[in-house]
């Protein structure tokens, strides 16, 4: 293999290109270490040596001082991983070794959003984030289940009501122009039409 193109990436790091392909990310004192110069052929041993040493490492460190500061799903990890440059077969290395010592766990971070959200979001809004946040429908749905067991119950008709107030909302006085608009201001809350239309009843 050979080294096609050296680019800075900043002040102590650098893209390497390997036969014209992005290949990895070198601070530029492991440039001088490994060798690494443009326009020359690339050694197995050093490529071995970055892929099954160095990365892995700096890989690992670097999803452990994120989980240091909050929860991630595995997604997102990936995704803060992928936003270093590094090789996807180094970014799985990484997560299955943190998730081994369930640092990460996509359910139980389902289950804590979803509790943490119970009394302030719909269901389909929960459902909604965290799909977006890279939890599967299997694992949503476990998670789900397993706060229900725990005596979890999302109580929507509240919310609305809670919202409604917030807007200052009089069913009384709203004219159909008024009752639209907040019709469609709880559909992009993720509220049923069935339960908004239940509630604004009520409110007459």
């Amino acid at each position: 293999m050979q080294v096609t193109r050296i680019e800075e990436l900043s002040k102590s790091r650098c893209k390497v290109y390997l036969d014209q392909e992005l290949a990895f990310i070198l601070y530029k004192g492991e440039l001088r270490s490994f060798q690494v110069k443009e326009g020359q052929p690339f050694s197995e041993k050093a490529y071995r040596t970055i892929m099954e040493e160095v990365l892995p490492k700096r890989a690992k460190l670097r999803c452990m001082n994120l989980l240091m500061s909050r929860e991630y799903t595995v997604q997102q990890l990936k995704d803060k991983l992928r936003q270093g440059f590094y090789p996807e077969e180094i970014i799985e290395k990484a997560v299955e070794y943190v998730a081994s010592f369930h640092y990460i766990d996509d359910l139980r971070y389902a289950e804590d959003y979803i509790t943490a959200h119970e009394d302030k979001r719909s269901r389909k809004r929960i459902e909604q984030d965290l799909l977006g946040k890279g939890i599967s429908r299997e694992i949503l749905e476990q998670a789900w289940q397993q706060w229900e067991e725990k005596g979890g119950k999302i109580n929507e008709a509240t919310m609305i009501r809670k919202l409604l107030e917030k807007k200052h909302f009089d069913g009384e006085t709203a004219d159909w122009k008024e009752k639209q608009k907040m019709y469609a201001y709880l559909m992009r809350k993720g509220f049923s039409a069935s339960e908004i239309s239940k509630v604004i009843s009520n409110t007459n």
